[in-house]
């Protein structure tokens, strides 16, 4: 009788290090079906647990600013910087009208302009 394989999603290990931003869940929350489960976090340090030996770490919930202990990273996810920066990376610098870019683009190309700021337009005036 032939064999059925099951097909599953394997997730290379990551190893996290101090200041990483991540999502991390709370998994018995989640399960519950309680609110509030997912949370963005930075990583403070990582120990291993003295009776399974598994790696867990420490983190601060940026929205809160609270300490989260003994998070297993089976339920933390790298918050890569690359998202984080696309809308900077992807910034239309041909664009004459700053208001098609973020703020966050426009602060970085200004910063980085900064010598030759006036090959940039002025910032919208708010009423």
């Amino acid at each position: 009788m032939a064999q059925q394989s099951q097909t599953q999603a394997v997730r290379p290990k990551t190893t996290y290090t101090k200041g990483d931003i991540v999502l991390f869940r709370d998994v018995e929350r989640f399960w519950l079906g309680l609110p509030g489960h997912t949370f963005v976090g930075r990583v403070e340090r990582s120990w291993r647990h003295a009776d399974t030996g598994k790696v867990l770490y420490d983190l601060v919930e940026l929205s809160g600013n609270r300490a989260r202990a003994g998070i297993d990273p089976d339920y933390m996810r790298l918050l890569p910087a690359t998202d984080a920066m696309h809308d900077i990376d992807t910034a239309p610098l041909s664009e004459p009208d700053t208001g098609a870019m973020t703020p966050a683009a426009v602060a970085w190309l200004r910063q980085h302009l900064g010598q030759d700021s006036s090959a940039l337009p002025a910032p919208a005036q708010h009423r």
